[in-house]
C-alpha cells in the first residue's frame, strides 16, 4: 500500500496517518509519500501544524510518522521535487525521510497487488 499525501491540512494529515497505521496493523505493508505542503511534515523544523497535538489522543502528524518508522519500519519519502523547490537538500528532513526516485515509486504504484490512498 502507498499512501500519497498531498493536503495542508493538519486534521487530513493525521487521519491518513491513522489509516496507514491501521492499514499496517491490518497486514498490509505500506510505505508514505509526502508531495507539496504534507512534506513539511516531515522537516526537522517542522511547522507546528506538523507537530501539534489534535483530538482525540493528542496525536500529530510527524509524531505519527516518526512512530511507525521506528515501531513498523514505515518507509516514508517526500516527492523528488520537494527539496530542490525549497531551495534544500536531505538534511533538513527528519532521520529516516528519503527523497523519493521518481522511476522507483512509479514502479512501485502499478506494481501489482499495490493498493494506492491518497489524500
Amino acid at each position: 500500500m502507498i499512501t500519497i499525501l498531498t493536503s495542508p491540512e493538519p486534521q487530513t494529515q493525521l487521519m491518513a496517518m491513522v489509516l496507514t497505521m491501521n492499514a499496517i496493523n491490518a497486514g498490509a505493508n505500506a510505505e508514505v509519500l509526502l508531495c507539496g505542503p504534507a512534506g513539511d511534515i516531515a522537516l526537522r523544523d517542522a511547522p507546528a501544524s506538523a507537530t501539534a497535538g489534535q483530538p482525540p489522543r493528542d496525536a500529530s502528524p510527524q509524531g505519527l510518522i516518526k512512530m511507525m518508522m521506528a515501531q513498523m519500519g514505515l518507509k516514508v519519502q517526500v516527492c523528488a521535487i520537494y527539496l530542490p523547490a525549497k531551495s534544500a537538500d536531505a538534511s533538513v528532513l527528519i532521520d529516516g525521510v528519503t527523497a523519493a526516485v521518481p522511476d522507483a515509486m512509479g514502479a512501485a504504484i502499478v506494481a501489482p497487488n499495490t493498493s494506492v490512498i491518497s489524500f
